[in-house]
């Protein structure tokens, strides 16, 4: 009968440790996830400030994570309180659980990253998070430096940058325009697909060279001519629009597209029509992106030295939903904030996203922020350890 008992306390000491097993690893796995991304708002906040004060921005990863969980379970038994009435064994059952984390932290540096931070954005990374459905005046907002257009012959360039007053006022209208456009389900942000075509003559193909053309372009016979015609779909550049793209001629197509091939890979073409929706303020020209280290620099001295404000809407413009002062919003405290749930500390300052009920803008622009600087990242050199083991 005692062998049966032991037996049974066996295996319940063998379940028990069997059930804190994934429950424990289940808690360490979502407690690291919430950690990280923690560590990366907290560096993101933490590089803003330093931006401010025009200092060196610097960032660290956690490159891996290595933990051991050690399982313990112990059975024992005990006399019974029973008194003279006969004898029996109490059980005494334990189990217990150790966790031992190495956590290997290591600086972003080097050529490679700084390259990332100081390269400007492309139009395909931007391409990436306007199809997420990003507000286009936040995102451009972050992410322009500039717009360059042609008038009467000659370049204007219109900054956005506040101390730049009077061409900035004119960023913001812009891009609240196309924000308008936006909200219309009207703005297209689109590749410019067109079809190039060639002429071989006809003693020039070999039959194996035909077969290899055949894979990849449309071949037409024009026996008059004594030719081949050669024809290939091409995916252009990026361009915004208030008109789908598709349902301009081919000609119209390619000059667009010559036009883009003249800019600078972190130029973006935006060409608003006059009937179309949101035409009565048309636009021509080019958004010229930033770099993230100019993302940062640019929130960073929107804090001091070059505050942004209320920009009132071009009197073209139909209402808009939103058209906040700040592209983000960071509060500067003496005391570290109640009301956020996250905030750093620097220079005896402490620093935290504004947040306010009904008021999605910042969370969203801080969201856009982080999603950025992801973009920019490097992968992060491995140490030689296992990512979790555990012990039983």
């Amino acid at each position: 009968m005692h062998f049966f008992r032991y037996v049974t306390l066996i295996l319940l000491s063998q379940g028990l440790s069997g059930c804190l097993s994934p429950l424990a690893l289940d808690n360490m796995s979502l407690a690291y996830n919430e950690a990280t991304a923690n560590d990366i708002s907290k560096q993101l906040l933490l590089n803003i400030a330093r931006a401010q004060h025009n200092e060196p921005i610097h960032f660290s990863g956690i490159s891996n994570i290595a933990a051991t969980l050690n399982f313990q379970a112990n059975i024992g038994a005990t006399p019974a309180l029973t008194g003279s009435n006969g004898s029996a064994l109490m059980p005494i059952i334990g189990a217990g659980a150790a966790e031992n984390p190495t956590i290997s932290i290591v600086p972003m540096q080097g050529e490679e990253f700084t390259k990332r931070l100081l390269t400007p954005m492309t139009e395909g990374k931007l391409a990436l998070l306007l199809r997420q459905n990003v507000e286009v005046d936040l995102l451009l907002r972050l992410a322009v430096l500039e717009f360059r257009t042609r008038k009467n012959g000659r370049e204007e360039v219109y900054h956005n940058r506040p101390r730049n007053r009077d061409t900035y006022t004119l960023f913001r209208r812009m891009v609240l325009h196309l924000s308008s456009i936006q909200d219309r389900d009207q703005l297209y942000f689109e590749p410019l697909i067109f079809e190039q075509h060639w002429s071989l003559p006809i003693n020039s193909m070999t039959p194996n060279g035909f077969q290899a053309l055949e894979k990849e372009y449309t071949i037409t016979l024009d026996q008059q001519q004594g030719v081949y015609r050669l024809g290939k779909r091409t995916v252009g550049r990026m361009i915004i629009t208030n008109y789908d793209p598709s349902l301009l001629s081919e000609t119209e197509r390619h000059r667009l597209n010559d036009e883009t091939e003249l800019n600078a890979p972190n130029d973006l073409l935006v060409d608003i029509r006059p009937g179309y929706p949101g035409g009565e303020y048309p636009l021509h020209g080019k958004f010229r992106l930033r770099s993230f280290s100019n993302i940062l620099y640019f929130i960073g001295r929107t804090l001091s030295t070059e505050p942004e404000g209320d920009i009132s809407k071009d009197q073209r413009t139909p209402g808009v939903l939103d058209n906040p002062p700040f592209t983000l919003a960071i509060t500067e405290t003496d005391s570290n904030p109640s009301d956020t749930d996250l905030s750093v500390k620097y220079k005896d300052r402490y620093y935290s996203v504004y947040s306010a009920p009904g008021y999605p803008w910042n969370k969203n622009a801080f969201r856009v922020l982080s999603q950025m600087f992801q973009m920019t990242m490097t992968e992060l050199p491995k140490v030689a350890a296992p990512s979790i083991t555990i012990s039983k």
